[in-house]
């Protein structure tokens, strides 16, 4: 793209530069520290020119928005078109506490609803299992049956929002809820749209919030891809997930390899089952984090499109364009908000979706100002949407597309995003792929590595985070914090014991039966599970048939 001789003088006009004007001034005011880097550690030049990128290529490399290799976003009018899903995270207590939650953000503009459910939830359990005690609500919202799911939709029209819920384990069953409690709104499964994020191989690497070992969670995985192909068109049948790898303490490259290796991955399982690339992959999304290093983030996500439209072009030989795309929501870093002086996560939040903007999303929740102190109140939750809203309607970065495509630094980060990306997945290949790499502790000693190092920096002064380890202060907190109903636990055991003994018990057995056999057998899994939902059976149930037949994974000690 840049002509040799030109690039020559720019050279020239370089070293001049260093050697005149920019040695008289650091001579008489030295720069702040030595070494400038990211927050990954990843060193930052003080000057970007085009000799950074002098091998740049614009077609290979950059292209035009909506087409191949989709660095400038997968949309040809981008936000000038329609702006980002503004989808809030959200989902506390009780389906009734929730429930009125997702309506006052409705009412203040959001555009999407995104559910988040409890620990109990997330591990299969009912809420008045033993091992469910006092996690009930704290962490998102308690879902035991359809009949919560139900609640939780009341009024909401399930037939015209999209839903994001937040759920690895046992997904195929809380997509079933989903799915069976519209059927009662009497929306058929084929108009419903949203994501299960579904993504287990990052809970093995980070979460944790797993249940079954890695070979049974896989096949409930390409379960929901075969089911969600032929009856839920408009529904994504996963969101992988770097979000909680990059939370757990990963590099913005850990984040973007780990992430694109674990998609990889389940595109390979779902051809082992004989699934059509072109028939699953156009419904594959992904869900990336929003750190607080500006433009590394944007370079992240470019670099991730770039990537993985080629790995779906040239390893897989995807012929549909949308099996190219890399669709993904975006959230902001929960890890970078601190409990002290707690106002200034808007600043941090702010700065943090706007990287997402510039990168592309299509689908963004921004964190609450009170994220390290308790869940969301209504305050909180209302200026974190409205941090979105400003963005789309005032700042004008919603009128370009990419416009910091071309910029020297930006392309060079994205270039070496993608390079780095490669090595790690040169890495995880000689392990034997994701899964051995998992079991040999690959993944969780790298992000354990990166995680000291960050921390080390901040208690050791060398990075500065405002309020924490500079500029303190000693004052009372002034933030309302949101308080759950008290009654809401007894309320929902309540209600399961309703449920038990008003259901058809022996239509239930049937159904939880019809399970077993099939967990045991080869099918697919979904149709059995959606009819135990129907007759009431309840999650804690149905994931005990599935713990018995699958059994339970045990993560290996690594030292």
């Amino acid at each position: 793209m840049f002509d040799k001789e030109k690039l020559e003088t720019i050279r020239d006009s370089y070293e001049r530069w260093g050697e005149t004007t920019l040695q008289q001034r650091l001579s008489q005011h030295p720069e702040r520290r030595e070494k400038f880097a990211t927050v990954s550690g990843k060193e930052v030049q003080r000057l970007y020119t085009p000799l950074d990128i002098a091998d740049f290529d614009y077609e290979r490399d950059l292209g035009m928005p909506g087409e191949y290799p989709f660095t400038r976003g997968v949309h040809p009018t981008m936000y000038r078109g329609r702006p980002w899903t503004m989808r809030m995270f959200a989902g506390y207590g009780t389906a009734e506490e929730t429930n009125a939650r997702f309506k006052y953000l409705r009412e203040h503009g959001e555009t999407g609803l995104s559910v988040a459910f409890d620990y109990p939830t997330l591990y299969g359990y009912d809420t008045d299992d033993p091992e469910a005690i006092g996690e009930f609500g704290k962490c998102g919202v308690a879902v035991s049956s359809m009949k919560d799911m139900e609640i939780l939709f009341d009024g909401i029209p399930m037939g015209e929002v999209t839903t994001s819920m937040t759920i690895n384990g046992p997904a195929a069953i809380i997509w079933a809820m989903y799915i069976s409690a519209a059927e009662k709104q009497g929306v058929p499964q084929e108009k419903l749209g949203g994501t299960i994020q579904n993504d287990i191989l990052k809970e093995y690497i980070a979460q944790k919030s797993y249940i079954f070992p890695p070979k049974p969670s896989l096949r409930l995985i390409v379960d929901t891809f075969e089911y969600g192909s032929k009856y839920l068109p408009r529904w994504n049948t996963i969101s992988i997930s770097g979000y909680h790898i990059r939370e757990a303490g990963a590099t913005a490259v850990q984040e973007l390899a780990f992430t694109l290796a674990d998609g990889l991955a389940y595109v390979e399982a779902a051809k082992e089952r004989g699934l059509d690339v072109d028939d699953f992959a156009p419904r594959l999304s992904f869900f990336f984090n929003a750190h607080n290093d500006f433009f590394e983030e944007i370079a992240k996500y470019r670099a991730a499109r770039r990537v993985w439209s080629r790995e779906m072009r040239e390893r897989f030989k995807a012929k549909n364009p949308r099996s190219r795309w890399l669709r993904f929501h975006t959230q902001t870093a929960g890890v970078t908000l601190t409990a002290q002086q707690p106002e200034n996560n808007v600043a941090r939040v702010a700065i943090q979706a706007l990287a997402a903007v510039l990168g592309g999303t299509q689908s963004l929740h921004t964190n609450s100002m009170d994220e390290a102190l308790a869940l969301p109140s209504e305050l909180a939750a209302r200026i974190a949407l409205r941090t979105q809203q400003i963005i789309d309607h005032e700042s004008g970065v919603s009128n370009s597309i990419d416009p910091l495509g071309g910029s020297y630094l930006v392309e060079t980060l994205t270039n070496r995003m993608e390079k780095e990306t490669y090595e790690i997945f040169a890495k995880i290949d000689e392990l034997g792929g994701v899964i051995p790499a998992i079991e040999a502790g690959y993944f969780q000693k790298e992000i354990a590595q990166s995680a000291y190092r960050h921390h080390r920096e901040i208690d050791t002064g060398q990075r500065t985070i405002v309020g924490v380890n500079a500029y303190r202060l000693d004052e009372r907190l002034t933030v309302p914090l949101l308080r759950m109903d008290p009654e809401g636990y007894q309320r929902q055991v309540d209600r399961l014991n309703r449920l038990r003994k008003e259901r058809d018990s022996e239509e239930v057995k049937r159904r939880l039966e019809a399970v077993r056999q099939a967990a045991e057998g080869n099918g697919n899994l979904m149709p059995h599970i959606l009819a135990a939902v129907r007759a009431y059976g309840t999650l804690g149930e149905i994931c005990g048939i599935l713990r018995e037949v699958f059994g339970e994974y045990r993560e290996p000690v690594i030292i």
